[in-house]
């Protein structure tokens, strides 16, 4: 990997590390006496970002270049920081992390692409798969630091302050990259409508819908382990059940790593089917299995999931170059998927008042994910 690579690796890192307001969420309800609801603002003002302004940003990005967003996205991230290391208070806490979402919202829209633009040729997918692992150590070292932070005597809205350094370096990595960014000079200028009107086209409507639910899957996966574990094989809530969150992560960790190596001899068409492939065979599991095959199918769907997102992202911007713009704006805005998979898992287990079925939506999200994998198999072969 070539070293002008390495700002943009730290770029998805600081995605990732920064994006700790699951962590957050139970320090602030304590601090602030919050309800449930009130707590629950906190993550949702963070994915609402991602269905406002990820088209808006393709646009700019397509105006401005993907250097200009980059720097744009980090520096909105670094006033988020800013607010609730100098005050406290929900309403600033709130307005604070609706900044740091639009901020990585804009982020992810120029971020994605310009891996292109600083990868060799081919290696695209490769390297927007292992930006992926680095964006999991960086889920993983977020929470962690806060923990520590806290357990020093520190207050916990004292991680904005790291968060901010951290950002503030990325920043300055980044003004000074040199960045060749590949441009079509006879395309007209994006605008929303021509990125709305892009859905009219079958292939990209199928491949955002795909990352929708894609990214609906893992979160609502996520988000269900514990409560299937306690309720289905009567693992204790705070200890074992909660445990297999953590084993999910390791697994989306292993498999993007996994999978940035696999990419250097295999097509990302030709890839996507076997990711695709193993997250169903890891859903189904955690559906119709016994207790040991239910949790060993939770590692294999973290395998199966860790490359999905680079794959349909790459895929797609490898068909339609000069639409990436518009294209990535669009498959940022489908990460608001996971604000939505929850709802539905959550709306199937009161229906018919079973956790199995909740966790059968993200199998059945896998089936379609299959599809797109079987097709571009097919494509590859062309």
């Amino acid at each position: 990997m070539k070293l002008r690579t390495m700002p943009i690796f730290f770029a998805f890192f600081v995605m990732g590390f920064v994006d700790a307001v699951g962590t957050l969420v139970g320090f602030a309800k304590e601090e602030y006496q919050l309800s449930g609801f009130m707590a629950g603002l906190l993550p949702f003002f963070g994915f609402i970002a991602f269905a406002l302004f990820s088209v808006p940003g393709g646009v700019l990005m397509d105006k401005k270049g993907k250097k200009f967003l980059m720097l744009l996205s980090l520096a909105i991230v670094l006033v988020g920081e800013a607010l609730p290391a100098m005050t406290t208070g929900y309403v600033m806490l709130v307005g604070a992390i609706f900044l740091i979402g639009v901020g990585m919202t804009l982020l992810q829209v120029a971020g994605n692409p310009i891996m292109r633009d600083v990868s060799d040729e081919g290696r695209f997918a490769r390297n927007l798969t292992f930006a992926q692992f680095i964006k999991g150590l960086g889920s993983i070292a977020g929470p962690a630091v806060a923990i520590a932070l806290v357990s020093r005597g520190l207050p916990w809205n004292s991680i904005f302050s790291v968060f901010g350094v951290v950002v503030a370096i990325t920043l300055a990595g980044v003004a000074f990259l040199k960045v060749d960014e590949k441009k079509e000079d006879d395309k007209p200028a994006a605008s929303i409508g021509s990125s709305f009107a892009l859905l009219a086209n079958p292939y990209v409507f199928s491949m955002i819908l795909g990352l929708f639910l894609y990214v609906g899957a893992e979160v609502g996966v996520n988000s269900w382990i514990a409560t299937f574990l306690n309720q289905k094989f009567q693992f204790d809530l705070g200890s074992l059940a909660t445990g297999g969150i953590a084993f999910f992560f390791v697994a989306l960790s292993i498999g993007r790593l996994i999978g940035s190596a696999v990419l250097n001899f295999m097509s990302a068409r030709q890839f996507l089917l076997v990711t695709a492939a193993l997250s169903v065979l890891g859903t189904l599991g955690i559906v119709l299995g016994s207790k040991e095959i239910a949790v060993a199918s939770i590692f294999v769907t973290g395998l199966g999931f860790g490359n999905v997102f680079p794959l349909i992202f790459s895929t797609l911007i490898d068909r339609m170059p000069e639409r990436s713009a518009e294209l990535s704006g669009l498959l940022c805005m489908a990460i608001a998927g996971g604000a939505v998979m929850p709802l539905v898992m959550g709306a199937v287990n009161d229906t018919f008042s079973s956790v199995t079925a909740a966790m059968a939506v993200p199998f059945v999200s896998c089936l379609y994910i299959l599809f797109l994998g079987l097709r571009a198999a097919r494509e590859a072969k062309v």
